[in-house]
């Protein structure tokens, strides 16, 4: 049994399907076939969101008249039976009719998580309509979470015996990456970029032969081609630093995919679904680590720096007190630093969550903040590395270790 997982680029319209088709057909025999929403979908359905949080009706009509026109437009193309896909709009317009009963989360994930059901649902009509006899499963039914929307956190157990017993062990199973459900049935996302995670999921409890992700790059590159001339694949990548590069923010790889993987030494294939007969990239169970440097961007971040306002000591009631505002603000901390009487930490700049956070540390700190830097992470580097990205950059905070670098910088371009 193989996993392969396709994101939202690779199935952003019919060609991509068609695509997608024939990959399937060369490569899949005994497969589970985990797919993302379409295109910009999940984005789309994020201002879907906003718009019935904050009761707009006319911008609610709007979004979802265009969600259904760019589907349609698919399934026009590719023709066949999508009644399945009219079935899903049909409750998600019921859904909105409704008034607002629940955490802006928990909409969130009712809401979002139906990019991924439509795109399966075309998929899984047009490769039948072709020949493809494939099978339909709902990862709602099988991956089973706690509430932490948006974040759900995996009940392996329970999910390991649902995929189990559902997935056809000899032919095409078609399913969703990025959601599960809870205990009482309501739909839960495994965290924005998720469907790498479930592909691991499933190759975790299927005890699979490997699972590949489709991408629209070659495979895992020491950089991201939109920031770096001259990126380098590398063909193959030990565990640990690939763990390493996607915990400092490599999207090409999702943080927890690894771990599932790691632990039964299920090789991940990172290949080209534009150039789907190259090799791409390879991670597993290897001793040898990188021999180049690689370099991860994460922009639009906020540098955060907190003082006690009488002056004493960061020691470890504070850190206590600071590390459980984070977490009740829900907002991850993706560098950390402290010297005697501050602490300092660099975070995603989420609109939805970072406000309430510095309100939340104001209670009990002086706050001061930067916001729009960067935060660049080079693993293997030197001082020549170093050097690379630093034109027309002002360095605001710096951290190294043996093998890493991060560097917080505001561009003085800008």
């Amino acid at each position: 049994m193989k996993v392969f997982k396709f994101g939202g680029a690779s199935v952003k319209d019919a060609a991509g399907v068609r695509n997608l088709a024939d990959i399937v057909q060369k490569q899949g025999k005994d497969i589970v076939v985990v797919v993302s929403a379409m295109g910009k979908t999940t984005n789309a359905l994020e201002a879907l969101v906003r718009a019935y949080v904050d009761v707009r009706p006319e911008d609610v009509q709007a979004q979802l008249a265009s969600l259904k026109g760019y589907h349609t437009d698919i399934m026009d193309d590719l023709t066949g039976n999508y009644d399945q896909v009219h079935y899903t709009f049909g409750q998600l317009e019921n859904y909105l009719k409704s008034p607002v009963s629940a955490s802006f989360d928990e909409v969130y994930d009712q809401i979002v998580s139906v990019g991924e059901l439509l795109s399966t649902q075309i998929i899984f009509g047009y490769l039948n309509k072709i020949g493809l006899s494939s099978r339909w499963l709902d990862s709602r039914q099988l991956v089973r979470t706690d509430a932490t929307f948006r974040e759900g956190k995996v009940d392996w157990e329970f999910t390991s015996r649902q995929i189990s017993s559902a997935v056809k062990k000899n032919g095409i199973n078609i399913t969703q990456g990025f959601i599960g459900q809870t205990e009482d049935g309501r739909t839960t996302t495994l965290g924005r970029e998720g469907s790498d995670y479930t592909a691991a999921i499933y190759a975790f409890c299927l005890n699979a032969e490997s699972v590949t992700i489709w991408k629209d790059v070659p495979g895992v590159l020491n950089a991201d081609p939109k920031w770096f001339d001259d990126t380098v694949l590398l063909e193959r990548l030990t565990y640990q630093d690939a763990i390493e590069l996607a915990y400092y923010g490599a999207t090409v790889i999702h943080p927890k995919t690894i771990k599932p993987l790691q632990n039964k030494g299920i090789p991940l294939y990172v290949r080209s679904f534009l150039k789907p007969e190259a090799a791409g990239t390879v991670i597993g169970n290897y001793e040898q680590h990188l021999s180049i440097p690689s370099f991860i961007f994460k922009v639009n971040q906020v540098l955060i720096s907190l003082h006690p306002n009488d002056f004493s000591f960061i020691a470890e009631d504070n850190l206590s007190r600071i590390f459980g505002l984070f977490a009740q603000a829900g907002v991850k901390i993706n560098l950390m630093q402290n010297t005697a009487i501050s602490f300092s930490v660099v975070v995603d700049n989420n609109p939805d969550r970072v406000p309430a956070l510095l309100n939340l540390l104001k209670q009990d700190f002086r706050v001061t903040y930067n916001s729009d830097v960067e935060l660049v992470t080079i693993r293997y580097y030197d001082q020549g590395t170093i050097d690379r990205v630093m034109p027309n950059k002002k360095l605001l905070l710096e951290q190294k270790s043996r093998y890493t670098v991060q560097l917080v910088v505001k561009d003085l371009s800008n």
